[in-house]
């Protein structure tokens, strides 16, 4: 079977890219695939320079097509592909004829589970791009937050735990699919507000707040959310280690367990800094790359 491009997921899917390298073979197709189609539609519903009305339109053609619907909505992509900034991200537009095709390539099951991961991820994509739309906003509760954290990122959890005994059976783990799976959402929101609260100052800058907080310029408030949201992103990580116990092969542990321990490392990183540090970018050191890739492969 046919995998995706490894210079474009390496140009896509930077400290990611990790995971996928090490994925057993069988699993690396349909995951390595899912990851494309979903930065596809995340770059569509972020390219800000876009009116929210027709980055809306494109996400409704990416989805159809994903139902097996037209390709016709792609003619208008060639002058979506030229405002991006991210040669990455206009290579993954320019090529997404190539993804489309292999999805139809996949086996029929696992075709299924690509299908409804990103589905959902880009039912969260389309979410955010009414929510904030032009203007910007702030989510208005907790559950509206851990809404957006299982749509765009704890499904992927789901999915993970089902491509792995789909494509490796036993192999994968011999604990039981649901409750791997519960775990394997939360690990997954947990990496989402990882994101979100590294990427905090930016996203106020742009006019979006995924913290609900009563007033984003705030700066107090604001600061003394994301702590209680750090407290429980650390808890999710936990989950990402046992998750990572759970997997049957090394391989499959240590791309589980690399992003855990990188989520880990960047939320210490967060506890102590500042506003100023943060709007600087918090980042973890390529030396700290790899001696949670060693830690990883050792565990």
């Amino acid at each position: 079977m046919a995998s995706p491009d490894a210079t474009l997921l390496r140009d896509v899917s930077r400290s990611f890219y990790l995971s996928l390298r090490v994925l057993p073979g069988p699993m690396r197709p349909s995951v390595s695939l899912a990851y494309l189609l979903a930065r596809a539609s995340d770059t569509l519903a972020d390219t800000a320079e876009v009116p929210a009305a027709e980055r809306l339109e494109l996400l409704d053609g990416f989805i159809a097509e994903m139902e097996g619907g037209s390709a016709a909505w792609r003619e208008d992509l060639s002058g979506f592909s030229s405002r991006q900034r991210h040669d990455g991200e206009k290579r993954l537009l320019e090529r997404l004829h190539e993804a489309f095709g292999l999805l139809a390539e996949l086996p029929a099951g696992e075709r299924s589970l690509v299908r409804e991961v990103v589905a959902t991820i880009t039912g969260g994509q389309r979410l955010d791009v009414q929510r904030f739309g032009e203007g910007g906003g702030v989510l208005p509760d907790d559950e509206a937050l851990l809404d957006y954290c299982h749509r765009v990122a704890g499904c992927v959890g789901v999915f993970w735990t089902r491509i792995g005994f789909e494509t490796l059976g036993e192999r994968f783990s011999r604990e039981p699919a649901d409750p791997l799976a519960a775990v394997g959402d939360r690990f997954g929101k947990g990496l989402q507000l990882v994101n979100i609260l590294r990427d905090l100052p930016g996203d106020l800058k742009e006019g979006r707040c995924y913290l609900p907080v009563r007033d984003p310029r705030d700066r107090d408030e604001v600061m003394a959310v994301a702590a209680r949201w750090r407290s429980t992103a650390r808890e999710w990580m936990a989950e990402g280690e046992r998750y990572a116990a759970a997997m049957g092969g090394r391989r499959l542990k240590v791309a589980v367990a690399l992003p855990a321990r990188l989520g880990r490392e960047t939320l210490d990183l967060l506890d102590g800094a500042d506003w100023e540090r943060m709007e600087g970018g918090v980042k973890v050191s390529r030396s700290t790359v790899r001696r949670c890739l060693w830690q990883a492969w050792w565990m």
